[in-house]
């Protein structure tokens, strides 16, 4: 393991793991029906929701079927970037951990499963019922965001003239 890189694989390993719990967590106290089991946690705004969608973000591709050959070659390519590529900021080393942890927890899923788990559902906003490796998807890219914001706005170092 690179250890200069270990907020990557600490990121990577935290989210893929807290995905693959909550989802175990879902499949053993929900039952997968129509309409859907649905708790809630604060009424008609944030609801434990179990379905299952065979598509990419936003349920979109649902008859794909190069989608989780697509989710292994993303985490190949995180995966030697890591081990092969350039120095990363912090940031960029969070960043691509939850991107990968996000990648691994849903490409585990339609590999094994041949469809993703999904539960957190914010009805305040009435958006689409998503999980755990969706939200390390989006800190992830977020990480990435801040990263390329905050070098584009460095200043330049002043070094003393020569004389």
């Amino acid at each position: 393991m690179h250890w200069k890189k270990l907020l990557f694989w600490v990121t990577a390993s935290l989210s893929l793991g807290a995905d693959q719990l909550t989802k175990y967590w879902v499949t053993q106290n929900f039952q997968l029906r129509k309409p859907p089991q649905t708790r809630p946690i604060l009424d008609n705004v944030f609801h434990f929701t179990y379905v299952t969608n065979k598509g990419g973000a936003f349920s979109l591709c649902q008859d794909c079927p190069w989608l989780p050959w697509l989710s292994l070659a993303v985490c190949l390519v995180l995966v030697g970037f890591a081990l092969w590529g350039p120095p990363l900021t912090r940031w960029e080393q969070a960043g691509y951990g939850f991107l990968l942890g996000g990648a691994a927890g849903n490409g585990i899923d339609r590999i094994v499963l041949g469809k993703v788990i999904d539960f957190l559902d914010f009805r305040l906003i009435q958006f689409p019922v998503f999980n755990i490796a969706d939200v390390a998807i989006n800190i992830g890219l977020a990480c990435l965001l801040f990263s390329a914001w905050k070098s584009s706005h460095k200043t330049p170092r002043k070094f003393p003239r020569r004389l």
